[in-house]
C-alpha cells in the first residue's frame, strides 16, 4: 500500500508552462483524502516552490517539501528548516577555483537567495532564477565562505557548449568530493557528498516511519534517478529521458498530459 508519493516538479508535476493543472490538483487532493502523504521533491530552491504549495493549500497543513535536490527539508506550515546538508566554507573556496580560465559562473543557494559568485549574472543564470521567481544577487567569495548562513548547493552555469566542456574537463575531479548531476543542459549541480533527492527522502521517510516499499516516486530527469531507485514504486514520465525510463517500474503519460494524475489514479484511487 502506497503511503507517500514523492513528486519531482519541473517536467513532472508541472507542465511545460510551469503550471499545475486542475486534474493534477484534484488527483493530489484525492490522494491526500485517501491518507497518502504528498511530498514535492525538487531541485528548486524554497522560493521556487512556495507558490505551488500555496496553490495546493498545503501551507495550511503540517506537510513537508524536499528542495535543493535533497539538501534541505522544510515544513510547509511555517517553512521551517527541518533537516539539511550544506557545503562547507572550504568547499566554496575550492569550487571557486574551477572558475579560473572558464566562462562558467557559480551560483550558490541558501534558504532565501540565488547568489552568483563575484559577478553579475549571465543570461543563463537570469533565466534560471526567473523560473523560480527570484533574481540573482552577486555575493563575494569572502561572504559566501563566511559560514554565516548554510549554503545548501552550488551550480556551475553557462551555455550548453560551455557546460559540456566544463563537465568533460572537471566532473571526474569534482565528483570525488561532491555529488554532481547534470540536471539541465546549462547546469552542472554540485551537492554535498552523498546528498540527493533519495537521501532527503530517506531521512524524511524514517521520520514518518514509512518504509521504502510504501513509497511511490515520479520523475523525468537525471536528478531523479536515486529517488526512483529508492522508492518501492518508480514511475517515469512519458517525457523522461531514457536513463529514467530504464529503471522505472512503469511509465505514465507526459507532464503535458497530466501524467502524475494518471499514475495517482492508477495506483491509489482505483485500487
Amino acid at each position: 500500500m502506497i503511503q507517500l508519493i514523492a513528486l519531482d516538479m519541473d517536467g513532472t508535476l508541472l507542465n511545460d508552462q510551469k503550471e499545475l493543472t486542475p486534474r493534477q490538483i484534484e488527483a493530489i487532493h484525492k490522494a491526500v483524502d485517501a491518507g497518502v502523504k504528498i511530498v514535492l521533491c525538487t531541485g528548486r530552491p524554497l522560493i521556487g516552490v512556495k507558490p505551488f504549495i500555496q496553490q495546493l493549500g498545503f501551507d495550511q497543513e503540517e506537510e513537508y517539501i524536499i528542495v535543493n535536490n535533497g539538501c534541505s527539508t522544510h515544513s510547509t506550515k511555517d517553512w521551517s528548516l527541518l533537516d539539511w546538508e550544506e557545503l562547507k566554507p572550504e568547499d566554496i573556496i575550492y569550487l571557486a577555483s574551477f572558475l579560473e580560465g572558464s566562462s562558467m559562473q557559480l551560483s550558490l543557494f541558501d534558504q532565501d537567495h540565488y547568489y552568483i559568485l563575484e559577478e553579475k549574472a549571465n543570461e543563463f543564470a537570469r533565466a534560471d532564477a526567473n523560473l523560480v521567481y527570484t533574481e540573482p544577487v552577486t555575493i563575494s567569495l569572502e561572504e559566501a565562505s563566511s559560514g554565516k548562513q548554510p549554503i545548501f548547493e552550488a551550480m556551475f552555469i553557462g551555455s550548453k557548449e560551455d557546460t559540456d566542456r566544463f563537465e568533460a574537463r572537471h566532473n571526474s575531479q569534482l565528483s570525488q568530493t561532491f555529488s554532481t548531476v547534470r540536471s539541465q543542459d546549462v547546469l552542472l549541480e554540485i551537492l554535498p557528498e552523498g546528498a540527493s533527492k533519495a537521501s532527503g527522502l530517506k531521512k524524511l521517510a524514517e521520520k514518518l516511519n514509512i518504509q521504502p516499499d510504501h513509497i511511490m516516486a515520479m520523475g523525468d530527469a537525471n536528478n531523479d534517478l536515486e529517488m526512483l531507485e529508492f522508492a518501492g514504486l518508480a514511475v517515469a514520465m512519458g517525457n523522461a529521458n531514457e536513463a529514467v525510463k530504464a529503471i522505472a517500474d512503469d511509465v505514465t503519460t507526459s507532464n503535458n498530459h497530466d501524467g502524475v494524475a494518471k499514475a495517482i489514479e492508477k495506483y491509489i484511487l482505483n485500487q
